[in-house]
């Protein structure tokens, strides 16, 4: 794995998505995942998935809000379900753009949303340590 190549795909995804997320808001699981995304810089509308509500209602409540949103579930099995789920129930409603979970699933190994602040960091200090060696 090239850790460079990686760390500069997911840099340059997070500074697309922070550009876009001052228009776009973000869906994720939950509130870590808020925090995580608030670390990287990401400062526009972040909402939860854990809202209280059931996943049917929350997506009636986005499309009456929004005509796009960005989903940024975790890139593991339940992620996967609840982003196919979110897509199907705002289909013809809602766009919905998976890019960034998609470079994130592909480019980070790690699978979870929560994870990318200290992901980042560790690969910084590896490529940083690589070049004194």
């Amino acid at each position: 794995m090239d850790y460079k190549k990686s760390l500069e795909e997911i840099e340059k995804a997070l500074i697309e998505l922070r550009e876009e997320n001052k228009k776009i808001p973000v869906i994720v699981e939950g509130e870590k995942d808020i925090e995580a995304l608030k670390k990287l810089g990401v400062t526009g509308v972040i909402i939860s998935l854990n809202s209280g509500s059931s996943l049917i209602d929350f997506c009636d409540k986005i499309a009456r809000e929004y005509k796009d949103i960005i989903i940024l579930t975790d890139w593991d099995k339940k992620g996967g379900f609840l982003c196919s789920t979110i897509r199907r129930n705002l289909q013809g409603r809602v766009f919905c753009n998976t890019y960034y979970r998609e470079i994130f699933a592909k480019s980070s190994m790690i699978k979870t949303v929560e994870g990318l602040p200290s992901w980042v960091m560790t690969m910084n200090e590896k490529i940083r340590n690589y070049k004194m060696d």
